[in-house]
C-alpha cells in the first residue's frame, strides 16, 4: 500500500486520505514549545526583542509567553537542553516557526526592533500573499516574521489557485509604514508552516548597513 513501509505500516502518504471530513477550518496552531540552551537568553530575545509578554515562568527551567493577553503562543524550556547545541545540518526538526503580524506597519515595526538590537536578517522575500522577514532565534532556531497582504489581493492562476513568488523585499519602503500615524492596540498570532524559502542569494543587510542605507 502507497505510504507504508516494508511491515506494512508506517504514516499515511501524502495525498491519502481517511476518509474523515476535513479539520474544522477555525483550527489553529496554538502554540510553539522550544528547547533552548539558555533560559535568560531566549527570553531576551522573544520578550526583550520581539515584545512577547512573559505570562509565565519556572525559574530557570522554562517561561511561557504570548501576545494580546492570551495563555501562551511560545513555550521555551531548558529541561533536557541546558547549554545544548543546536541541531547539525542534515537533522529532521523544526524549519522555523512563523510569527504572524495583523498589519504591514506591525511588521515594520518588528524589523525596527531587529536593526535596534542589531539582528542580521537570513532573507526578507515578498511572496505576493504576504511579506516575510527570516532570521535566526539565540538557539539557531528558524523564524519568520511576516504580515498578510489582503487576501482579495492575492494572485491566482486561471485555475484558481495561489500564484506565489520570493520577490527580495525593499526594507527602507517597509520601514516607512512608521512614517504614519500609529493605528491603535493590535495583536500578534504564532503559526508553523511550510513556507518558501527566502529569495535565494537574498540576504538582508545587518542592522548597521541598514541604517546606513536608510541615512542617506
Amino acid at each position: 500500500m502507497a505510504g507504508t513501509g516494508s511491515g506494512g505500516s508506517g504514516p499515511i502518504g501524502v495525498g491519502a486520505t481517511t476518509g474523515d471530513p476535513a479539520v474544522h477550518p477555525g483550527t489553529r496552531i496554538g502554540h510553539v514549545h522550544l528547547r533552548v540552551a539558555d533560559l535568560e537568553r531566549a527570553i531576551g530575545f522573544y520578550h526583550g526583542v520581539l515584545g512577547f509578554e512573559v505570562t509565565q515562568r519556572w525559574g530557570d527551567h522554562a517561561a511561557f509567553l504570548s501576545a494580546g493577553g492570551y495563555h501562551h503562543h511560545l513555550g521555551l524550556n531548558t529541561w533536557q537542553s541546558r547549554g545544548g547545541s543546536p541541531p547539525a545540518p542534515g537533522t529532521t526538526g523544526l524549519y522555523h516557526l512563523a510569527i504572524l503580524y495583523p498589519t504591514r506597519r506591525e511588521l515594520a515595526d518588528a524589523l525596527r526592533r531587529l536593526i535596534a538590537a542589531g539582528i542580521r536578517l537570513d532573507g526578507a522575500s515578498d511572496h505576493g500573499v504576504s511579506e516575510a522577514l527570516y532570521l535566526r532565534d539565540p538557539d539557531g532556531n528558524g523564524v519568520e516574521l511576516y504580515a498578510d497582504r489582503d487576501p482579495a489581493d492575492w494572485l491566482r492562476d486561471a485555475e484558481g489557485g495561489l500564484v506565489m513568488g520570493s520577490e527580495p523585499i525593499d526594507l527602507a519602503d517597509l520601514l516607512a509604514e512608521l512614517d504614519g500615524p500609529a493605528p491603535g492596540r493590535t495583536s500578534v498570532s504564532l503559526v508553523c508552516q511550510t513556507p518558501c524559502r527566502p529569495a535565494r542569494g537574498r540576504v538582508a543587510p545587518t542592522a548597521r548597513d541598514s541604517v546606513a542605507r536608510l541615512s542617506r
